[in-house]
């Protein structure tokens, strides 16, 4: 198990610069995820974490120990990528053994055996001990690749996107046992995806990343309620959280002139431009709401609804119930809960209440 703190660290691709002063604290025990899209520097991250790249420039602290110079077998990480990296015509059995017997490696015969069965009753692939990994389905060939990082103990677990390219069922079956996993080993475990389900619903910690920039850090909830600004606030949620463009008048926000909503506790002057942020799930449909809107669009979600509200030019997404009856072009009115509303500098995009 160990802490690791990344402080500065920038690195650099010819004119690519992949990560920008990038400081981070990830506790012993914690599952940590880093959260952005494609290009935001989440894998660089877990490489350089994994020593498999050097940074140009910062340091990395595993335990409190400068580990910047360290290789990756001096660093004591198991890497699990989106690519199973398995040996397809060995045995389960034998790519659970595999890392095992490696010549830096001193285990007796009985120490591997009992590792390869604790770690396969752990990921409930025992009866897969025998069989060929080319015969086995995608979700088993995953467990597999874990069960190899388990069967080496080793400090940190490094999760490069290791579900985006199962099914959405099994990727849910495999969200939960991970965290079951990580529940029963106690260890360290830095997760990357560009999900931000998984995201949301696995780590402890979510680091969101933006063009190598380290942006926020917080708890899913701290992340959801509290964004640092609308990058963040639109990284989290489905749908994404509604920003509309207002002036500040009272206690109230004006919208482009075409609706007023009533504010709990304003933030700036009278006349200053915000950028008005609400949830999806605290926009309120009802016939006595302040605005008046069209149906622009209806998804059924099962036990919900989204809709998409059409008002001056301007979209607004809700969550309803199932059974509401809604359709295109209907006519309905909604206002939101003032409570709920988070102000955002349009320019900079920064909450104003952070």
């Amino acid at each position: 198990m160990a802490d690791i703190t990344l402080q500065a660290i920038s690195k650099k691709f010819g004119s690519n610069t992949a990560l920008r002063g990038v400081d981070l604290d990830i506790k012993d025990g914690e599952f940590f995820v880093l959260l952005g899209q494609t290009g935001a520097g989440k894998t660089t991250t877990l490489r350089v974490i994994a020593g498999l790249e050097k940074p140009d420039a910062g340091q990395i602290l595993i335990d409190g120990e400068d580990a910047t110079s360290w290789n990756a077998a001096e660093r004591d990480v198991a890497l699990v990528l989106q690519q199973y990296s398995l040996y397809p015509r060995l045995t389960v059995r034998g790519n659970l053994e595999f890392p095992l017997k490696s010549r830096t490696q001193n285990f007796t015969p009985e120490q591997i055996k009992e590792r390869v069965e604790r770690a396969a009753e752990t990921l409930q692939i025992t009866r897969l001990l025998d069989r060929k990994v080319e015969k086995l389905s995608g979700g088993e060939m995953q467990r597999v690749s874990i069960g190899r990082a388990i069967v080496r103990e080793p400090r940190v677990f490094l999760m490069d996107e290791p579900l985006s390219a199962l099914d959405a069922n099994l990727r849910d079956v495999l969200r939960v046992e991970l965290k079951k996993l990580h529940h029963d080993l106690g260890a360290t475990f830095v997760f990357v995806t560009h999900d931000q389900v998984e995201a949301m619903s696995m780590g402890d910690k979510i680091g969101v990343l933006d063009k190598g920039r380290l942006v926020q850090v917080g708890t899913p909830d701290e992340i959801y309620s509290k964004p640092l600004n609308t990058f963040v606030a639109r990284s989290v949620g489905t749908p994404q959280m509604n920003l509309l463009d207002g002036v500040l008048a009272g206690n109230s926000a004006q919208l482009m002139s075409v609706a007023t909503l009533p504010l709990a506790e304003p933030i700036g002057e009278d006349g200053q431009k915000l950028r008005f942020g609400i949830r999806p799930e605290n926009v309120v449909v009802s016939d006595d709401g302040p605005v008046e809107a069209r149906v622009f669009d209806v998804e059924n979600h099962g036990v919900i609804k989204i809709i998409t509200l059409e008002f001056g030019g301007m979209h607004v997404h809700a969550t309803v119930s199932a059974k509401m009856k809604v359709a295109i072009d209907d006519t309905l009115r909604f206002g939101w809960k003032p409570e709920k509303v988070l102000y955002f500098d349009p320019e900079t995009g920064r909450n104003l209440a952070l």
